[in-house]
């Protein structure tokens, strides 16, 4: 099997190069047929320059701006079995394509692999926050797969797919700009084989997203599209806001822009989830009794 990577990557100087070293540094000494591809997405800054300066790279240009459109630019010039997809602003952990290979090769059926974003750049409380989500979100996914039958989970910016599944659902919806665009792939590829999510591919992210609009804000916006995606087909959210760092810091603060918008937001899911939690306490004590 080959493995190609593609990169959309919107002036991201400050992060490609993080990024094409962590996959470098996994390939080293490894057997695996590879390629790498960075897709230029209307970059003003040194983001073409500095991925044009890695031998092994293939840099295309896509001056149509927009995260699906990016990566659909990418999918046509891969050529490998296995397309995975990752951010410009992603750092591979050890063991990240091992992983890969060894999940698509022993299961045949296998069809779309995902793993979480761990923020590298955020506070070990923000971290532990982004945990509790990703736990409520794996038990949706359970439900949704398993008994609801209508779909399952992806990561964007950290999930593989195989080339044969992509193509036969037609590939990247580029009408999608930014939110669902991977409930829309998880949605679609399910209806084919197994689209697996696990907490064993884990790829480091920068969390700026997070830090700049507020973690419990995404979590509903991401929350409320995946589910739009799931019932309606089409994204609730239909544009995006680039965030974009002064200093390249090892560690963000977290400042919200809207912070009486972000604690109620807040207040409110952890209301809904100690409500949810409390029921399923009191169902599993009837069971028992």
């Amino acid at each position: 099997m080959k493995l190609s990577f593609v990169i959309p990557a919107h002036n991201e100087e400050k992060y490609i190069g993080k990024c094409l070293d962590s996959i470098i540094r996994e390939l080293k000494g490894k057997p695996y047929e590879t390629e790498i591809i960075v897709v230029n997405n209307a970059s003003t800054d040194r983001t073409e320059e500095i991925a044009r300066s890695y031998p092994n790279v293939t840099v295309v240009d896509e001056p149509a701006k927009g995260l699906v459109k990016a990566r659909s630019r990418g999918f046509r010039e891969t050529t490998g079995d296995l397309i995975a997809n990752i951010d410009a602003d992603t750092i591979l952990p050890r063991g990240w394509i091992d992983k890969v290979f060894k999940e698509f090769s022993k299961n045949p059926k296998l069809i779309c692999l995902s793993g979480p974003h761990i923020n590298y750049d955020l506070s070990p409380f923000v971290r532990f926050l982004t945990k509790l989500f990703y736990a409520v979100t794996f038990l949706v996914y359970l439900v949704n797969k398993f008994i609801l039958n209508g779909g399952s989970f992806v990561q964007g910016g950290n999930f593989v797919c195989r080339r044969t599944a992509l193509l036969s659902v037609g590939g990247y919806d580029v009408n999608i700009e930014f939110y669902g665009e991977d409930a829309d792939i998880a949605r679609r590829l399910h209806k084919l084989g197994d689209v697996k999510f696990t907490f064993g591919l884990p790829i480091y992210a920068s969390g700026r997203r997070l830090a700049t609009e507020g973690l419990f804000t995404i979590a509903l916006r991401y929350t409320i599209n995946y589910f739009w995606i799931t019932f309606f087909k089409k994204p609730y959210s239909k544009t995006s806001v680039d965030v974009r760092l002064e200093d390249d810091n090892s560690r963000l603060k977290y400042l919200p822009k809207n912070k009486k918008k972000e604690w109620l937001i807040g207040a409110m899911s952890f209301g809904i989830l100690s409500f949810i939690l409390v029921g399923f306490g009191f169902m599993i004590y009837h069971l028992i009794q």
